[in-house]
């Protein structure tokens, strides 16, 4: 053993003040890398899951509900047809398809640049390819209208009507699937994250209990020690120490727990909420496509059908087919307000069905498309609104939370260093004029 090491522990003061001495300087290491470390992995963590795991989730959200208005505006220029009453509704349409083709195409590059692992990625590159057959398919159903001869509004031509049936089944089929396996994965891997910090942070509260008590006991031991074999005072250096290891440790436990709770809350009632709330847009613009794919289609049932399995989700019904959506439906994370609003365009949609099946075509068309009240695109628009409000704020209060988690967690990687690198030098400061007596 070396010389060094022998004389601190002989049983003699001097060796056994360097003892304590050491001891608690070790202590005061081990803590400072337990905080540091803990706290660097924390805040890089919320970094992912704001920078990453987040915007990944949204943006396949966003993705979804894109891919299923798109759909619903290739219903509405098939629905105006050539006829120059519904002219305007017609170029409506085809200026937001285009804008949500857009948005689509975005939202699949940014599904490729926010870390997507392999799997992922193919999922990505097979709805590029898909969503490229279902461009061509509208393309070809809308060619063949506009090159038949007139029929009408709402009344199709067999060769659009067949292109068009093949370019809804694809994005019903293959497409939409794929962007609900790309939010599966989304909401999989933010969760994961979530799951990761919250291990990071037990932790981390566990290694500043152990070590900062370890501390305290060994700075309170010395001082007392001090006191009754040299009966003095308390040293003032070793109290500071104290005070400043137990201020460290008790703020590091608050700061993880209050960011912990800020984006615990964020996802609870921000982005939770927001993917919920997605899902549902999503699923009442595919509901509101039904109803003119009922017309267009001549009154085929399948549109019929899929309209009410989806309101009663919309609704909250047990007809949904969707566990995971029936849940309340729009009342549980909307509000009775736009729940009310779907529900008056749910009898707009009644109204056009019983128009359509009397062989009423064309005025089942204009309420359809109508932009008065009490038309179907003016109520839908208007539970839009809502529904968008209500999605958009919800989205506000989880970056909010996000912010107040790195506002909270800001300087927490350089602080304890400083802090403990101050005790380190307190603990021999305090202890100098004692080992001083025996030289």
């Amino acid at each position: 053993m070396p010389a060094f090491i022998e004389a601190m522990f002989r049983n003699e003061t001097p060796a056994r003040l360097r003892l304590w001495t050491a001891s608690a300087v070790c202590a005061a290491v081990a803590l400072l890398l337990a905080v540091s470390l803990v706290m660097a992995q924390v805040r890089d963590q919320i970094g992912v899951i704001g920078r990453e795991a987040a915007p990944q989730a949204a943006t396949a959200a966003d993705l979804y509900f894109a891919l299923s208005d798109l759909d619903a505006q290739v219903t509405r220029i098939l629905l105006a047809g050539d006829s120059d009453e519904l002219a305007g509704s017609r170029i409506d349409a085809l200026g937001a398809y285009r804008d949500r083709g857009h948005q689509v195409d975005q939202d699949l590059q940014r599904s490729l640049t926010t870390g997507t692992g392999e799997a992922e990625r193919a999922i990505v590159l097979d709805l590029m390819d898909g969503l490229a057959v279902y461009r061509h398919r509208v393309g070809q159903a809308i060619t063949a209208q506009s090159t038949a001869p007139a029929a009408g509004a709402g009344r199709l031509a067999p060769d659009a009507l067949g292109y068009y049936t093949q370019a809804t089944n694809l994005l019903h089929q293959r497409l939409l699937p794929a962007a609900q396996e790309l939010r599966e994965a989304g909401t999989e891997r933010l969760d994961d994250a979530y799951a990761r910090k919250s291990a990071t942070e037990g932790t981390g509260v566990t290694l500043v209990l152990l070590f900062g008590a370890t501390l305290l006991g060994l700075l309170l031991g010395l001082q007392i020690w001090l006191a009754r074999r040299f009966r003095r005072t308390w040293s003032p250096p070793l109290a500071v120490a104290t005070a400043l290891g137990a201020i460290l440790a008790l703020a590091s436990i608050v700061v993880l727990h209050a960011q912990s709770g800020q984006l615990a809350d964020g996802r609870d009632r921000g982005l939770g909420p927001y993917l919920a709330l997605s899902e549902l847009r999503a699923l009442g613009y595919d509901a509101a496509a039904d109803t003119g794919r009922y017309v267009v289609s001549a009154n085929l049932a399948y549109y019929r059908d899929d309209f009410e399995g989806k309101s009663a989700c919309l609704t909250g019904t047990p007809a949904c087919r969707s566990p995971e959506m029936s849940r309340g439906g729009l009342i549980r994370v909307a509000g009775t307000e736009t729940a009310d609003r779907w529900i008056a365009y749910q009898a707009g949609h009644e109204r056009i069905l019983a128009l359509a099946g009397d062989g009423r075509t064309a005025e089942a068309v204009r309420l359809l498309t109508g932009i008065r009240r009490g038309d179907a695109a003016f109520d839908f628009a208007y539970f839009d609104a809502s529904l968008a409000g209500v999605t958009e704020a919800r989205k506000r209060e989880f970056d909010r939370a996000l912010r107040a988690a790195e506002r909270t967690t800001t300087g927490w990687v350089v602080l304890p260093v400083v802090t403990l690198t101050l005790i380190a030098l307190l603990i021999p400061y305090g202890v100098r004029r004692r080992l001083a007596e025996y030289r």
